[in-house]
């Protein structure tokens, strides 16, 4: 089986009941070094803005990236890097944040960002921001992955990993 059925089989099981009680966890707490380049292509995007219309469009834009490599999580490995107001975008919902009053489509949001996760992509978030904000982790989606700092990670990833940086304007 190549890595995309893999993802593809992991998502299924992650619908089970069962193996969903385990995902309703806190995220993963990573190390910046145990993020790695595990495909032939890197690529970080930054996302630190607070607009849901530019946050869509990088997600549009990452699903177009993966077409350019048939959605192949062995050529190209995506990750997104979050910290600031991009973090809203991968809570659960807003009660008790700054963003409390917003309406953005948490739900429509989350989907786009699972689907894209099947075929590897990785959500960092930076946890600074979460510590800074007094974010509660457990509101975060199951498939995100907290960092210790979102801008030491992107550094990271440049310098170490030689990811390509791309930034949605």
């Amino acid at each position: 089986m190549d890595r995309r059925g893999f993802f593809k089989w992991i998502s299924l099981f992650a619908s089970v009941p069962l193996i969903n009680k385990s995902a309703q966890a806190s995220p993963q707490k990573l190390d910046i070094s145990q993020v790695k380049k595990d495909a032939e292509i890197g690529v970080v995007y930054h996302c630190d803005f607070p607009q849901e219309e530019r946050f869509r469009t990088m997600l549009r834009n990452i699903g177009n990236h993966l077409s350019v490599y048939g959605f192949n999580p062995m050529k190209i490995k995506i990750v997104v890097v979050a910290h600031g107001p991009g973090v809203k975008f991968f809570m659960k919902d807003f009660s008790g944040t700054p963003w409390e009053k917003e309406s953005i489509k948490l739900q429509e949001l989350y989907e786009e960002e699972k689907s894209l996760s099947t075929y590897g992509v990785d959500y960092l978030i930076c946890n600074i921001t979460l510590q800074r904000l007094k974010l509660d982790a457990n509101k975060l989606h199951e498939f995100t992955k907290i960092v210790p700092s979102g801008v030491g990670m992107i550094g990271h990833l440049q310098a170490v990993e030689r990811f390509a940086y791309i930034k949605v304007q």
